[in-house]
């Protein structure tokens, strides 16, 4: 089975250059772009290979289908996503895509079948790279968005409509991809920690028993543009020195939960952006996440009524958008036990139980139906960069778990 580990990593990187790619250099692919095109081209290739069926459904992500005994029934489902976020790495997303895909490829070449049918998923649009929603076609699959979000526009200025219009998709048939209860026994979601809490404790993997809350806000503020050699520093509205302190009181915030509440602000747009003109409007991202929804939303009261509170010392104005919120995600405590049986089987100990602070789409699909995630150790607790990498044995042990997972499931 190491033979499977090694494959997988090996397309995973191969997936993370030349033409899988939209910036020459390093990795970046959004949904419905070239790249994401011939990535799912490649991915379908793999897929038939391992002796899968392969569909584009209504959002435009791949499904493979490996059929059981009896053909047209219910189906587990194992999969990612296939998207990334810009410079990012090669295993975020894509590794639980490579990692169904052997798994079908190990079922095939021992000849079983089960009394399920195995759908291996690659979602198009879980990080939100192109158009400020995330997790799109999972949510479109979970029947949580029946049409695209009106007036969205990319970097370019192309809207969601237009996208797909382009790739060859009809916007008003998204809700075509939402799937019924009873059409799917589970969804499991293979991934890298992007973490350090399994590597903390020398663990190959480890076993997800829910998914933080989070929250993201874009937040715009207002201060008046002037000169900066004329305009005296006390009668000055700066809004950059004023998002300065906030970004800090965010901080200040995101320490005081512990290990389990973290905020962020990474990404920051300064209006006009020149080095001699006093910054008249800062627009920042907020992203906030807690191990529960009550805990969460008590930071993020918190940290708006500072930020509030310094806009007003700063006499500048202050709005905030909210283009999502997600609920903590619990997986299915039947499921993380027979994924924690299955983790001791392949390694001999108990399996490590740990709280995912990232997003995933498990986090929409647990809505359709229950739902787990298997951890992959990820060394040094690196991700969303290019040094991002796992370790080939720790992607055998995974592949390993997930066949005993699935011969021991019963549907």
């Amino acid at each position: 089975m190491t033979a499977h580990g090694a494959r997988a990593v090996e397309r995973c990187r191969l997936l993370a250059d030349g033409p899988f790619s939209e910036t020459p250099g390093s990795l970046f692919r959004f949904w419905l772009g070239p790249a994401y095109q011939r990535t799912l081209a490649q991915v379908a290739e793999w897929m038939e290979e391992a002796g899968l069926g392969t569909r584009l459904d209504a959002a435009g992500s791949l499904v493979g289908r490996y059929e059981g005994l009896v053909p047209g029934a219910p189906a587990l489902m194992i999969g990612s996503h296939l998207d990334t976020v810009r410079n990012g790495g090669a295993f975020d997303g894509n590794l639980g895509v490579m990692l169904g895909i052997e798994l079908v490829s190990a079922l095939k070449e021992e000849g079983t079948r089960l009394p399920f049918a195995i759908e291996v998923m690659g979602f198009g649009d879980e990080e939100g790279s192109r158009f400020a929603a995330p997790m799109i076609c999972s949510r479109a699959m979970a029947g949580l968005i029946e049409s695209i979000p009106e007036g969205m526009t990319d970097a370019s200025g192309v809207t969601m409509a237009e996208a797909m219009i382009r790739y060859g998709l009809d916007p008003a048939r998204l809700s075509e991809a939402a799937r019924r209860p009873d059409e799917l026994i589970a969804y499991i979601e293979p991934h890298i920690e992007q973490g350090p809490a399994i590597e903390s404790v020398d663990g190959e993997i480890g076993v997800v028993t829910a998914i933080a809350a989070q929250t993201r806000h874009r937040v715009t503020v207002t201060g008046q543009s002037d000169h900066a050699g004329t305009t005296p520093m006390s009668m000055r509205q700066d809004a950059l020195t004023a998002v300065a302190e906030m970004i800090l009181a965010v901080e200040r915030h995101g320490r005081s939960g512990g290990a389990t509440q973290v905020a962020t602000v990474g990404q920051v747009e300064v209006v006009p952006n020149t080095s001699n003109v006093i910054p008249g409007e800062v627009r920042f991202s907020l992203d906030m996440r807690a191990e529960t929804d009550a805990a969460r939303d008590a930071m993020v009261g918190a940290i708006r009524a500072d930020l509030h509170a310094i806009a007003a010392s700063r006499g500048v104005g202050i709005t905030f958008d909210t283009p999502q919120v997600l609920p903590a995600a619990a997986c299915a405590p039947e499921l993380v036990e027979r994924l924690s049986r299955a983790v001791t089987t392949v390694t001999g100990r108990p399996a490590q139980r740990v709280l995912s602070g990232a997003g995933h789409d498990a986090m929409a699909m647990v809505d359709l139906c229950p739902m787990g995630m298997l951890f992959i150790r990820s060394p040094g607790g690196l991700s969303h960069h290019p040094d991002e990498t796992v370790r080939v044995g720790d992607v055998a042990l995974a592949h390993r778990a997930l066949l005993a997972f699935v011969k021991e499931f019963q549907s």
